[in-house]
């Protein structure tokens, strides 16, 4: 399974208001667990030699991270969108991890506020389970603001970037 596939099982879970799915394909398994419709997503993954699922955060610590999170990202939002026409485009995270802003330690950031991007660009990384998973634009246009700092934990549908379509 690929991480387009899991991407798109994510959203359909998010979706279509399904509390739990779990999927055996060989030696990989995958469960995704919502726990109230739209709140959050929890990927799980283990070879299915294992017997016990992998422990999942406690409730009270993935409830209060998106109200942390959620503030700040639609109050730069609606700060952003002041001094523009209005219609910009949010890119929103396909999942919930870490955010990096650049490729390594080392190396400039991927995207910069005033880059042009187009579909296909890597616009950042997100880490899910020791995985390092490319984000793509799937629009083009500029770069108006980032909205995650680099090395955040993000969650799933929180919005990363806005961008002015071209």
């Amino acid at each position: 399974m690929d991480i387009k596939e899991i991407q798109n099982l994510i959203k359909f879970v998010a979706k279509s208001g399904v509390t739990e799915v779990a999927i055996e394909e060989g030696d990989f398994k995958i469960t995704i667990k919502s726990e109230q419709e739209g709140e959050q997503v929890v990927v799980q993954q283990a070879p299915v030699a294992v017997s016990q699922p992998q422990p999942v955060a406690a409730p009270q610590a993935t409830q209060a991270a998106p109200v942390a999170t959620e503030t700040p990202a639609k109050e730069a939002t609606e700060a952003a969108t002041e001094g523009t026409s209005g219609n910009l485009i949010e890119i929103k995270s396909p999942m919930i991890g870490t955010f990096y802003r650049k490729s390594a330690p080392d190396k400039p950031a991927l995207v910069n506020v005033g880059d042009t991007i187009k579909p296909g660009d890597v616009l950042c990384i997100v880490e899910a389970m020791k995985l390092f998973n490319e984000i793509e634009s799937e629009v083009s246009g500029k770069v108006v603001k980032v909205l995650v700092e680099d090395t955040s934990p993000i969650e799933y549908d929180q919005p990363l970037f806005l961008v002015e379509p071209a």
